[in-house]
């Protein structure tokens, strides 16, 4: 045995354990086209995720908007979580070769006409009045948009807005404040082109072919573009017309930019996003501040039980003889209204389960998420980890559930069981199926699918129920504690 550990960590502290990666973090190797070659690929693909918007709980697909659209679009397999989260990930026109820098290429060109209906251009309307942000994917990285304060603070964002709009009174809102051409009044303008920086670490000094990407941005920008054919990036903003008259077009376009560094590693390419949101800072005065209010409120409460509870020590340490001993007095009297069972047993048994199946749950996830097995990279492993989880994690909730209805001297161990495996996720379930229906009818790409409906039924009826039996029946078999006394 002990040579076995041996050789296990040899393996792992060799050669070996470079090769090894955590799910979903498999590094890929681009190649300029012509060195292409089996370990490495030249086109970049850019994917399209859902918009959502802080000033609207409703996120919406790709495919709602009328952007450009590919003409052999796909959609890449989704886990558990990323349905549930809403995600819809699809292809997009947007695809470059690497290494290989672009300048004003067109993506293409939409065509509205006042008598055949501008619903499409209303709703990308309402989607820049709203805030509605897009999040593109670059080998599997969020695209961020940077930008700056007043104060030269730089922030960059996982998403970047459709538009912007200038209020009838002249007020600047959202992403207007980028361009001082942005200044007409109670107009709307759309970003129509995007200028694309991505950085890539080379393989000069490693053991590797190809280089890896570890940084995508963008700058939306937006331009009125003229002709059908040669377009420049240049030129007054895109207005949409508050009432369209007559046929208006939009062109989209975009610029890609290629650039080395090889001081960023593929290991760390996340840090540049992390490193840059506020919210991600740790607030070590606020942690501080929340440690010392914290003892100082224990220690207050310490003093106050010694002084509450010092005459009755040392009575009790005076007592000599054994009749003095049995009588009661002060605080030994709370033990009749603590050892006696509650008026709702039932329901505290219930609860205690389905709580120990949640903290268990709740504690097994942040600690893999600690590790690096949920990384942001696996999008979608937090929900599906806990997901899976809570279904794996009945056999407790029907124990502690069992266990404590027992303790309460409960008689009633078919409906224990029962409104443990039932009442809590059922209530849930409910809630989160009207929510649902009303997704559905909105057309949000929040709404699950029916198919995925059915498989979390089925995970639950299937597994979950038996389980928390299982763990019921063990439960139920344990003797009383000693210490219950009624």
């Amino acid at each position: 045995m002990e040579r076995c550990l041996r050789l296990l960590l040899l393996l792992l502290g060799s050669g070996l354990g470079s090769a090894f990666y955590l799910p979903g973090l498999a590094p890929v190797s681009f190649c300029e086209e012509q060195k292409v070659k089996d370990n490495c690929k030249s086109q970049i693909e850019l994917l399209v995720n859902r918009l959502d918007s802080a000033e609207s709980v409703l996120p919406y697909e790709y495919d709602a908007f009328d952007f450009c659209k590919d003409e052999n679009e796909r959609h890449p397999s989704e886990n558990l979580g990323q349905v549930l989260f809403g995600e819809r990930i699809a292809s997009s026109p947007y695809k470059f070769t690497f290494n290989k820098n672009e300048t004003c290429q067109k993506v293409c060109q939409k065509t509205y006409d006042p008598k055949s209906g501008v619903s499409a251009l209303d709703f990308i309307k309402k989607g820049i009045q709203l805030n509605y942000q897009h999040h593109w994917i670059i080998d599997n990285m969020p695209v961020t948009w940077c930008y700056y304060f007043e104060d030269g603070q730089k922030y960059c964002s996982p998403g970047f807005p459709v538009g912007c709009t200038i209020t009838a009174d002249g007020r600047v809102k959202d992403a207007c404040v980028i361009n001082s051409e942005f200044n007409k009044k109670d107009t709307i303008y759309l970003f129509n082109h995007v200028d694309i920086i991505i950085t890539y670490h080379s393989g000069k000094d490693e053991n590797w072919d190809g280089a890896r990407l570890v940084a995508a941005r963008l700058e939306p920008k937006s331009y009125k573009h003229t002709g059908d054919k040669a377009i420049k990036c240049e030129g007054p903003p895109m207005e949409i017309p508050k009432d369209l008259t007559s046929k208006f077009q939009i062109t989209y376009s975009y610029s890609v930019i290629f650039q080395e560094n090889d001081t960023i590693k593929w290991a760390s390419r996340w840090d540049y996003i992390l490193e840059s949101m506020q919210h991600t800072n740790i607030q070590w005065f606020s942690i501080m501040n929340s440690l010392v209010i914290v003892l100082f409120l224990s220690g207050m409460v310490a003093m106050i039980m010694l002084r509450t509870l010092h005459k009755d020590i040392a009575r009790y340490n005076q007592i000599d003889s054994s009749e003095d001993a049995q009588e009661e007095f002060g605080w030994k009297l709370v033990h009749g209204d603590i050892f006696r069972p509650p008026m709702k047993g039932m329901l505290l048994s219930v609860f205690l389960g389905q709580g120990t199946q949640i903290f268990i749950m709740t504690f097994i996830t942040l600690f893999l998420a600690c590790l690096g097995f949920l990384s942001p990279a696996n999008r979608g492993a937090l929900m599906t980890c806990a997901v899976v989880l809570w279904v794996l994690l009945g056999t407790p909730a029907g124990y502690v559930s069992a266990r404590m209805y027992k303790t309460f001297g409960g008689e009633r161990w078919k409906s224990n069981v029962l409104l443990t495996a039932l009442l809590c996720p059922g209530i849930i379930f409910a809630d989160f199926f009207v929510m649902n229906v009303i997704l559905l009818a909105k057309g949000s790409s929040a709404a699950i699918p029916f198919g995925t409906l059915v498989a979390i039924l089925a995970m639950w009826f299937g597994i979950s129920v038996p389980l928390t039996f299982l763990g019921a029946y063990f439960g139920f078999k344990e003797r009383e504690p000693h210490w219950i006394c009624y």
